[in-house]
């Protein structure tokens, strides 16, 4: 006997739902303010968004932080790069535990401008936990300008303690 299709007026089975889990973001903004280095807190990073494994954070163009260049220091951004993805990693294990950086391997691909004298927008900053290991995590790191462009892509390496 032939198999029958379906009819457009059978009820469709229902679609399987996947347990997404929270994120904690008041945790997030917390660990942000105070497990990092104080030198770090001065970046002025703000929590944007965060999903399970991915966090997203605004990091200010400040004069501070502009070389003579005119431009954002690398040494700014990968500071940026490495804070945002200690935050992701707790976004996906859902607690903070102690962890350290093995590697981070940046690549600049267009300058972010900046005055030395005035507060000059915004960059945003992209971390993705690509794998979550028992002892290591692996992830990568976006550097956006202003207008969303790529300015720095990092890949790192995580050892957890």
């Amino acid at each position: 006997m032939p198999a029958r299709s379906p009819s457009s007026t059978e009820p469709a089975a229902p679609a399987a739902t996947a347990v997404v889990p929270s994120v904690d973001i008041a945790a997030l903004q917390h660990l942000l303010a105070t497990v990092v280095s104080p030198w770090v807190t001065e970046l002025n990073l703000r929590l944007l968004e965060a999903r399970p494994g991915e966090v997203v954070l605004a990091l200010p163009v400040a004069p501070r932080h502009v070389h003579g260049g005119g431009v954002l220091c690398g040494q700014t951004m990968m500071a940026a790069a490495d804070t945002a993805m200690i935050l992701a990693i707790v976004s996906q294990t859902g607690a903070f535990r102690p962890m350290t950086t093995v590697q981070l391997q940046t690549s600049f691909l267009r300058p972010i401008p900046g005055s030395t004298t005035e507060h000059s927008g915004e960059a945003r900053v992209v971390a993705r936990v690509l794998r979550l290991g028992k002892s290591l995590v692996f992830g990568e790191i976006e550097v956006q300008d202003a207008a969303g462009r790529l300015a720095a892509h990092s890949t790192t390496t995580y050892a957890l303690l």
